[in-house]
């Protein structure tokens, strides 16, 4: 994919300061698990509730969009990312619901945000398979943060679906802009890049 040494189109630039002005207004602890994560062991025993919970947090619902995002920038694997995605969310819900214990959840879901949002700003070659485990693994945490809320199957279906449903959303939006102009999905890069340095910098 080619990549103009200057934006082609000003108003990427306008959105892309409307985007970070806006996590600006966000919170920290606007997180889906927000680092106290024992306290909603077992919460979620139905299909909604699994559903619902990915949409709580913008660290996991701007992970997965941005999974989606960068497998869009591929015109011959684009879902790879989003299905590597998903995989690591089940390995890291299943790990956590057996007990495992990951230590430094939080500081890597940040730094995941941080990654994600630089491999999507960053005019850098990344060799594919590199970004894509990079994906995986990040995805891992997230699966090992929202494990812990599980407390039956279904509810663990309803939470790969929502997730499914948002890398998708991420792809799509990727393929729509990727023959306009790749600025909007660096505008949309450096926006979760700076969420996740904030976040990062409270560890």
């Amino acid at each position: 994919m080619t990549v103009p040494s200057t934006p082609s189109r000003p108003g990427a630039l306008v959105v892309s300061g409307m985007l970070l002005a806006a996590l600006a207004l966000v919170p920290t602890g606007a997180l889906a698990h927000a680092g106290e994560i024992g306290e909603h062991a077992s919460l979620a025993h139905g299909f909604v509730d699994g559903f619902v919970h990915p949409f709580t947090g913008f660290d996991h619902v701007g992970a997965t969009l941005a999974a989606g995002l960068w497998g869009a920038r591929s015109e011959r694997r684009m879902w790879a990312a989003p299905l590597v995605f998903v995989c690591g969310l089940v390995l890291g819900a299943l790990a956590s619901v057996s007990g495992l214990v990951v230590p430094d959840v939080e500081p890597m879901i940040a730094f995941s945000l941080l990654s994600l949002g630089l491999l999507l700003a960053s005019r850098t070659y990344v060799p594919p398979l590199l970004a894509t485990a990079m994906v995986g693994g990040f995805a891992v945490y997230h699966g090992v943060a929202h494990g812990v809320i599980l407390g039956s199957e279904i509810a663990l279906v309803g939470m790969l679906v929502a997730t499914a449903l948002l890398c998708g959303c991420g792809t799509l939006a990727g393929v729509a802009v990727r023959s306009r102009s790749p600025w909007w999905t660096r505008g949309a890069g450096v926006a979760l890049a700076v969420f996740g340095a904030t976040h990062l910098a409270t560890f």
